[in-house]
């Protein structure tokens, strides 16, 4: 019936031992901190903790304050709870410690998903109820010093290991508090080990590691979870020890290696409505750190005209990502960010300007089994009247996900020059015939 509103989802029902466990420990955790010196409990390790509360459960202190009588199985069970419950966050704990999960997502409290190597997958996560989640995600917003509340109820922050967390608590999120952890995960990647897990054909990494050092300007393009920081982390290899990186990124994810690397990180604006620093403002000053190279972890705004500008005026060689599904849709992007920020500038020679800094846009995509690849590098030739033109140097031949091939356009790019000028085009000529060519694919 048209103006029918559907039905909420079912709540899902909890495992009965799972549910058991956490209604024991909702009643006990009130009584365990009545009983016990919180300034001891809070400087006591995990595994030792652990083993107090599993013998203080059945003494008879447990007794006198109240705590029920349980077998030994769900005295293990509780005291692992409260563990997670005081030293951590909660239900949580269990899918953070999992080093193969890249994405937590919860979805109120009946609701969660995590990411393991690229698929999505349910999980039990159990949360008493909406104010349980909620607990757990304010403790999440105060370990940052942030808070969240019916006046401030979106954030957006890093936690202390890196991780990117977004947390919106209702009314805004209809269905109870959401909460969306990016882990960050200590992972060194060279592009040769991108090709050995088929990311990318040897071919493509050592065209890449060519362009990085000829310093050519490079744009990584894709979507959420494609693996752009992931290519940034490993093109950054490529760059030669003794130049001076400077990497600005609203929440710092990229592993340089190198020596000398001046991190910067955007500030959000504070409680006071005062203290904001944005991706322009850093932009600006860095042009004033002596910078060889700047590293823009993703640019979404105005910051982009400051960007175009340090890679076409001294400092060749300088990255950043954005969010595209394809290079020209990239290009489009970078058009319609420099018209926010650029007044009444005509669009040719906006585009003038994008052409004569970016030389290469490299497209990374996370296809439907979940594995993640390059599937198109692209050069940036120059103008034809009005247009930008590029050329295609390589791409994964479109077919089925498990079958990687990727095809090389056999055409020179526009910057063999500067690839003579680091002596490496021999090498360069030879990559170009590792792979096959378009031209064969379609004969």
């Amino acid at each position: 019936m048209a103006g029918t509103r559907e039905a909420a989802p079912a709540r899902r029902r909890p495992d009965p031992q799972d549910a058991e466990l956490a209604r024991l420990t909702a009643e006990v955790h009130p009584l365990l901190v009545k009983d016990l010196d919180a300034t001891r409990v809070a400087e006591i390790e995990g595994p030792a903790l652990n083993r107090e509360l599993y013998e203080w459960l059945d003494s008879p202190a447990a007794r006198a304050a109240g705590v029920p009588t349980m077998t030994a199985l769900d005295r293990r069970g509780v005291a692992k709870l409260l563990v997670d419950e005081i030293k951590g966050l909660g239900p949580l704990e269990p899918v953070l410690q999992d080093p193969d999960v890249s994405d937590i997502l919860i979805n109120g409290p009946d609701s969660a998903y995590v990411e393991r190597r690229g698929r999505l997958e349910r999980v039990d996560l159990y949360f008493r109820d909406e104010a349980h989640l909620l607990q757990v995600a304010q403790r999440i917003a105060g370990s940052i010093g942030r808070r969240v509340d019916e006046a401030s109820p979106m954030v957006d922050a890093r936690l202390a290991d890196g991780s990117r967390v977004n947390i919106v608590i209702p009314p805004l999120a209809l269905d109870g508090t959401a909460i969306s952890i990016r882990r960050f995960v200590m992972r060194e990647i060279s592009l040769v080990q991108m090709a050995e897990q088929q990311m990318l054909s040897y071919a493509m990494a050592l065209m890449l590691q060519i362009a990085v050092q000829a310093r050519l300007n490079i744009l990584v393009s894709g979507g959420t979870g494609a693996g752009k920081t992931t290519m940034m982390n490993a093109l950054s290899r490529e760059i030669p020890d003794g130049e001076r990186l400077i990497t600005i990124e609203d929440a710092a994810e990229l592993q340089l290696q190198q020596s000398h690397v001046v991190r910067l990180e955007t500030r959000v604006i504070g409680a006071e409505g005062t203290g904001e620093v944005d991706m322009q403002s850093l932009l600006v000053n860095t042009l004033r750190m002596r910078p060889d190279r700047i590293i823009v972890g993703e640019v979404r705004g105005a910051e982009v005209k400051e960007m175009l500008n340090a890679m076409n005026t001294g400092h060749p060689g300088s990255m950043s990502t954005l969010h595209a599904n394809n290079p020209r849709d990239a290009l489009t992007r970078l058009e319609n960010m420099l018209m926010m920020g650029s007044g009444e500038i005509p669009l040719p020679a906006l585009r003038r300007q994008i052409a004569g800094s970016v030389d290469l846009v490299i497209q990374v995509e996370r296809l439907r089994s979940g594995h993640r690849c390059v599937t198109s590098a692209t050069a940036i030739v120059g103008m034809e009247g009005e247009v930008v033109i590029t050329e295609e140097l390589w791409r994964r031949r479109p077919g089925l996900d498990a079958e990687h091939v990727f095809e090389c356009s056999g055409r020179q790019p526009p910057w063999m020059t500067r690839v003579e000028a680091i002596g490496r085009e021999a090498e360069l000529m030879e990559a170009f015939r590792m792979d096959p060519r378009k031209d064969e694919a379609a004969d």
